[in-house]
């Protein structure tokens, strides 16, 4: 059986800029085989958009609400969308 696609955007809150959170996250999307991109916000806030099969999604998912050791996440807004299929690797944004 061939997995569903599906696409997660999330907003990840707290001390995530200055923390190398893009970096890992790209790192992090690039092993679970996902796309999209990781950008900074200007309110300090992280944006994640990722597609790919929905478990290697959670998978990303629970990383962002963990964060890597120097980041302090609070809070992770998502929403599970169907996919675009819009981009064709994982990239980060400025």
């Amino acid at each position: 059986m061939v997995a569903t696609t599906a696409r997660l955007q999330a907003t990840v809150r707290g001390i995530v800029q200055g923390v190398n959170f893009r970096f890992y996250t790209r790192q992090q999307a690039m092993a679970l085989r996902l796309t999209g991109r990781v950008a900074n916000r200007p309110d300090g806030n992280v944006e994640v958009v990722a597609e790919g099969p929905r478990a290697a999604l959670d998978q990303l998912l629970a990383f962002l609400q963990q964060g890597p050791s120097m980041a302090r996440v609070d809070d992770v807004q998502y929403d599970f969308l169907p996919a675009t299929r819009e981009f064709d690797e994982f990239q980060i944004d400025a």
